[in-house]
Order: structure tokens, then C-alpha cells, then sequence
């Protein structure tokens, strides 16, 4: 007993310096470049603590001094920030149609980001197209993959610890268990899967507008249909990580619903993902209607056919938000993809949300462009990179 006891009393030392070279570097991260009087007044350790903790954290590589900040009283006091260059994050966004991709350092800055026609036919092509990118990437940001210390594939589906398997990829089609294990094989243990639309929400968090609240619902409306929920400034996946697939809502409305559809992607996505706005369109005779996009610029040019297909995916999406915000009741719904950043249909769906909800939280539409996905998961990237290398460093 004298030994257990022993150790553990040796041990508590380690684990409060360790504690708190953990807390400097948070501070540092969040709000450098910072001196060593502010970041003990942020963290309430004394400066000695403080002047121990940088040393550890400083030795290990996580930081360094940046310069001084001159203009006040008395000496000008050093300034420490993280170094950029202490790892790397390999962002992937996995697409029907593109592979986007980008490499960014510690303090979140993109070294290089590169985007692709995928030309595979089936998804183990698709993973070596995927493989091709993450490589040409890391290369033209001048590192080696050794250096890559967290990737993310942002994916369709539902990822299962588990199970350790990819599950409801839909269209995607690359459920397989050999998908996931090849995803191992190349990129190692750096790799984390995120679902497409829940980056796509942690890049609204840190990028967009989400920035400014708390709880907000990412309602992504395109070539797919999604949602990425953030409570309490959290994403939030649920208990089998499925919240936010309203793909599966149980209702649909008018002809563009296809039942092979639905029971792949859900009844929603059937009858309103943008695939279902052109067969909408078809039925009801504009054949020159290839894609929503043109479906939507001839409801915009008075088309009155097409304005009434706009107008039933306007009260579908309206529907879905509606369910969102009885059970949820977020601050923010920020409408995203395609269909959802097109223009007019904002103002569509909140017409019809007037009707429906009980109450009217704001509604926008996203700002964030093509490289939402990857940005988001750069975004989850630099958290669990941080994790890893407090570890790795921290305590030395």
C-alpha cells in the first residue's frame, strides 16, 4: 500500500504541471500573441507556475516567442504564440461529383487547398482519387504525410465507433467495410471521419454565421439533404449518431419523390434534394430542366410551372425547419447548399415558415462557399491535433 500510495503522490506533481501547461496552451491558442502577465491573469496560476508551464511548453516545440509588445509602461513584455509549423491538418471533403481537399498549419492557416472532377466508378476508385489528392496536397504544401499530425474526410453517412464502420453514404454508395479499412491503411491513425454536413456546420461555427450564437441548425439543401446541429456551442451527433439525418423525416409531397430514392436516402431527400426538383420540373413538361439550378433561373424569369416547383420545395424545406425548431428550438437556422443558398428561396422558405412554426428564430442564408466542408474539417482537425500534441508534449 506504502508503494501505491508513494507513486500516486509522485505522480500528482506530473499530472497538475501537465494540467497546467495544458491551460497555457489553450490560452495561447485562443488569444495569442500574449504575454506571460496576461496569461496569468486568464488562467488565475502565478507567474512562476506560468514562466514553468511556457518552458515545458516551449521546449516541446508548441510555442515560441514571437517578439514584444512595445508602447506601455516599464519593459516591454515577450509575446508567445503557437507555432504554426508544430503540425498540420489534412482537410478532405468526398463528393459524388468533386474531391476538395487542404492542408493547413497549427494556427489554422491554409498552405495550400486543391479541388477535383471525380472520374471513378465505384468507390474503391473513388478512395484512390481521394488518395491522389491528399498526396498532391501535401506535397504542394511543402511537408512530408510524416508531419500530418490529424486528417479528416469530411463523407456522407454516419460513422459508427462501434461497429467501426461508415453507414448511410447514399448516393456515395461506399458503405463497404473495405472503404474504410483502405481510409485506414493510407492516411493511418490520424484519421478521422466527419460527416459532411456537420462540417459543413463546424465551418458555419468558426466561419460564418454562426459565430455569434450559441445553438443554431445548418440545414444544407442540394444534391443532398442534411443537418448539422450545434447546442450549447457543441456539435452534437446523438447517442447513434444521427442526428441532423432529416433526409429520413417521414414525409414527402408532390412528384418529385422516388421511391428507390427514399429507401436509400429517406422520403425527404427523395422529394426534395435537387435530383427530385428535376424530376419535379420533367413531370411537369420543362424539359429543358437539367438541373434545380435552371429549374430556379426559370421560376426567376417568370416561368410560372417552375415557380410552382420552386415555390412546393420552398414549403418541403419549410417543413423540415419547422420540425427542427419544435424540437430543438434553436437561436439560428442557417440554410445551406445549393437549393438552399439559391437565390430568393430564403425568403421562400421563411414565407411559408410564418405560416407554420410557432415561433420565427432568424433564418439565413450561408455565406460559405464551395469549401465549406473542408473548412469545417480543418476546423474539427485543429481541435484533435491540439489534444494529440498536449499529449505528446505536455508534462515533458
Amino acid at each position: 500500500m506504502t508503494v501505491v500510495a508513494g507513486g500516486a503522490s509522485a505522480a500528482r506533481p506530473q499530472l497538475i504541471r501537465a494540467i497546467n501547461e495544458q491551460v497555457m496552451l489553450e490560452h495561447i491558442r485562443r488569444s495569442g500573441p500574449i504575454s506571460r502577465t496576461e496569461l496569468a491573469r486568464l488562467s488565475g496560476l502565478s507567474k512562476p507556475t506560468v514562466s514553468a508551464a511556457l518552458a515545458a511548453i516551449e521546449r516541446a516545440g508548441l510555442v515560441h516567442a514571437t517578439g514584444q509588445r512595445t508602447g506601455g509602461p516599464g519593459p516591454a513584455p515577450i509575446l508567445y504564440e503557437v507555432r504554426p509549423d508544430a503540425g498540420f491538418i489534412l482537410g478532405l471533403d468526398v463528393g459524388r461529383e468533386f474531391l476538395r481537399g487542404a492542408v493547413a498549419d497549427l494556427a489554422g492557416t491554409v498552405r495550400t487547398r486543391l479541388s477535383v472532377h471525380t472520374k471513378a466508378m465505384d468507390a474503391m476508385a473513388r478512395v484512390q482519387e481521394l488518395v491522389g489528392l491528399a498526396t498532391r496536397l501535401v506535397s504542394d504544401a511543402g511537408i512530408t504525410a510524416s508531419q500530418v499530425t490529424q486528417t479528416v474526410v469530411g463523407s456522407p453517412g454516419v460513422y459508427v465507433p462501434k461497429l467501426d464502420a461508415l453507414t448511410l453514404t447514399g448516393r456515395l454508395s461506399w458503405d463497404s467495410p473495405a472503404v474504410l479499412a483502405t481510409l485506414r491503411d493510407e492516411f493511418g491513425p490520424t484519421l478521422m471521419i466527419e460527416n459532411d454536413v456537420d462540417a459543413a456546420a463546424l465551418a458555419e461555427r468558426v466561419h460564418g454565421h454562426g459565430r455569434d450564437v450559441e445553438s443554431f441548425a445548418f440545414v444544407s439543401v442540394g444534391t443532398g439533404i442534411g443537418m448539422g446541429l450545434v447546442i450549447d456551442g457543441k456539435l452534437r451527433h446523438g447517442f447513434h449518431g444521427v442526428a441532423g439525418e432529416i433526409g429520413y423525416l417521414p414525409f414527402a409531397e408532390g412528384s418529385g419523390s422516388d421511391a428507390r430514392d427514399a429507401r436509400k436516402r429517406g422520403s425527404f431527400d427523395a422529394s426534395a434534394s435537387a435530383a427530385a426538383v428535376v424530376r419535379a420540373a420533367r413531370r411537369a413538361g420543362l424539359r429543358r430542366a437539367s438541373s434545380a439550378e435552371k429549374v430556379f433561373a426559370a421560376a426567376a424569369g417568370g416561368d410560372s410551372v417552375a415557380a410552382e416547383i420552386v415555390a412546393e420545395e420552398a414549403l418541403l424545406v419549410a417543413k423540415a425547419v419547422c420540425t427542427v425548431i419544435t424540437v430543438v428550438d434553436p437561436e439560428l437556422i442557417v440554410l445551406g447548399g445549393g437549393i438552399g443558398q439559391a437565390p430568393g428561396f430564403l425568403e421562400a422558405v421563411v414565407e411559408q415558415l410564418r405560416l407554420l412554426a410557432p415561433v420565427l428564430p432568424d433564418v439565413r442564408a450561408s455565406v460559405l462557399g464551395t469549401e465549406t466542408v473542408v473548412a469545417g474539417c480543418i476546423a474539427a482537425g485543429l481541435d484533435h491535433a491540439w489534444q494529440h500534441l498536449v499529449g505528446r508534449g505536455a508534462g515533458e
